[in-house]
């Protein structure tokens, strides 16, 4: 096994106040620690680069950056950013806005008139920029439509296509936040049809250009060549490692290629502006608020988090095997950016360990409620078990008794930690549960943001018999995604498949629902005769199927 771990790295400390004037060499060695699982040749790996005040204060690449070619990753090694792009999607809009050629509040319509008026529902540049449009997102869309589509290439035309095709949204605009990738491919078209030129030469111009990103491009088309790109890879079951490396042309919600020094270019933008203002900027990372007054944690392209006097400031992004994030602490004037080419990497875990090293103090924590010293009875907790439905997405939660312990899942998953009488903490999301005596339980979250509480309805769980599951067999056709499913009975599972995808299976739940990778609701008219079927995801709810056989 041969290692590099820090082989390229470049440590200025001049630029950083370090806590005790820890030594270069320690530093340096700290954080390649932190990067130490990504450090063979043998495997791909990540590239990494920090700066403060705008100076460069390290430099990092680790692993391989092409596995047959035997390249090691280093600084200046290109990848593909996967949702990063987004921020800069939002600048190509928002330097159109600031010269009056779009307005963040017009009806997408002016711009898009293709888009269905979805009953009259207006949706504004500001709600695809901030995900609260109510789009259902391209990719689970596609993936509804073709199942799997590695080998399919997807262009900037085929996600008009799906997304137009749409007639219902998730929900109205600017009532609720759920990411949607089709919100910034819709943004990008509208980018390149108001400036009258290809998004990917809008940008080269107006961003990439004047801050001096050299190695930084929107790739629109997957077969061109790059010199410096790293290959991007995925563990399989095998224990190999596979080529992933995305295949669409469509840009906008992603499709950046970058190099992490180009990043802190970009990050440094957001201190000492030259692409933009500070008006602009600022509005950029102003938190979006829905009309019933919750904040989401999103700007124009940025998600917003942190603890007052540590805020950051970023967006992290996955496509195929590549992963990313790049950020900053403004209080701090500290940014980092990190780029890996596996899709088992945690680039934003990644970043904000070597971040405590360079800022010197651990980030800090939002408090939790006081556990109660005395477990509940299993008999009070058990009073507790059953699934749960959110009324509005449709979400299925379970929750079991495992271990005298209250779980989220069915066999197995997160604790529920008592609180209080009939009150419990899911720590990892930050949610604190209350059992209510109706059945309902009511989820509360106790993040930084405003967000109202959630009522989860208990539902009773079926187990239907092969006679009531041979009821739901059929053809359900969807003129939105041009794709017809056929349900067939597998043992005590319902399978979907269609031509073009393999089966899969989703197991009953509660009455006429059903639960997989898709959630299946059948529906019924008055007579209680089968209709057909609504397909839901986390991005994508209740697409109609008729049935026709």
């Amino acid at each position: 096994m041969r290692a590099f771990a820090g082989a390229s790295a470049l440590l200025l400390s001049a630029a950083l106040s370090l806590p005790a004037q820890q030594p270069n060499d320690s530093v340096r060695a700290r954080v390649d620690r932190v990067f130490a699982q990504w450090s063979s040749r043998e495997g791909p790996g990540c590239s990494a680069a920090a700066s403060q005040d705008g100076k460069t204060i390290y430099e990092a690449g680790y692993g391989s950056a092409n596995l047959e070619a035997d390249v090691p990753i280093t600084p200046s090694s290109i990848f593909h950013a996967a949702s990063v792009s987004k921020q800069f999607t939002a600048m190509a809009v928002m330097l159109l806005v600031r010269e009056g050629k779009l307005s963040l509040d017009a009806d997408v319509h002016t711009y898009i008139p293709e888009l269905p008026d979805y009953r009259g529902q207006r949706i504004t540049l500001r709600h695809l920029l901030t995900h609260t449009s109510g789009l259902r997102d391209q990719w689970d869309l596609l993936a509804i439509a073709r199942g799997r589509f590695e080998e399919n290439r997807i262009t900037q035309d085929d996600v008009l296509d799906i997304v137009t095709r749409q007639k219902a949204l998730n929900f109205p605009p600017g009532t609720e936040y759920l990411y949607s990738n089709s919100g910034y491919t819709v943004a990008a078209i509208i980018v390149s049809r108001v400036a009258g030129m290809p998004m990917r030469q809008f940008a080269e111009e107006r961003i990439f250009k004047p801050l001096g990103m050299t190695r930084t491009h929107f790739h629109d088309d997957y077969t061109m060549v790059v010199k410096g790109r790293t290959s991007a890879y995925e563990r399989r079951r095998d224990g190999q490692w596979h080529v992933s490396i995305p295949n669409f042309d469509t840009y906008g919600a992603t499709s950046l290629f970058t190099t992490v020094g180009d990043l802190l270019k970009w990050q440094e933008n957001f201190r000492r502006p030259v692409v933009g203002d500070t008006a602009l900027l600022r509005a950029m990372q102003t938190n979006a608020i829905l009309t019933n007054g919750d904040t989401v944690g999103y700007g124009l392209g940025l998600t917003l988090g942190g603890a007052p006097g540590m805020r950051m400031i970023g967006h992290n992004g996955a496509d195929a095997g590549y992963r990313a994030m790049t950020g900053r602490y403004p209080d701090q004037g500290f940014a980092i950016s990190v780029l890996c080419n596996a899709a088992s990497a945690d680039p934003s875990g990644l970043a904000a360990k070597a971040s405590e090293i360079f800022l010197g103090k651990a980030l800090p924590e939002l408090p939790s409620p006081v556990a109660l010293q005395h477990r509940p009875p299993p008999e009070q907790l058990a009073r507790y078990t059953g699934l749960y439905v959110h009324p509005v997405t449709g979400d299925i939660t379970y929750v079991s008794l495992k271990d005298r312990e209250l779980i989220v899942g069915r066999t197995s998953g997160p604790a529920l930690v008592p609180v209080g009488d009939s009150r419990f903490w899911l720590p990892g999301q930050r949610i604190e549960w209350t059992f209510q005596p109706n059945g309902s339980v009511v989820q509360t979250y106790r993040r930084r943001l405003s967000q109202h509480p959630v009522t989860l309805v208990r539902h009773d769980a079926v187990r239907p018999s092969a006679a009531e599951l041979a009821q739901y067999a059929g053809d359900y056709t969807s003129p939105e995604l041009g794709a017809t499913y056929t349900v067939s009975v597998a043992d005590t599972a319902l399978s979907f498949r269609t031509g073009v995808t393999d089966a899969w299976k989703a197991t009953p739940t509660y009455t006429d629902a059903f639960d997989g990778d898709v959630q299946v609701e059948f529906t019924r008219d008055p007579g209680g005769r089968l209709t057909g079927l609504q397909l839901s995801t986390g991005r994508v709810r209740r697409v109609w199927f008729e049935k026709v056989r």
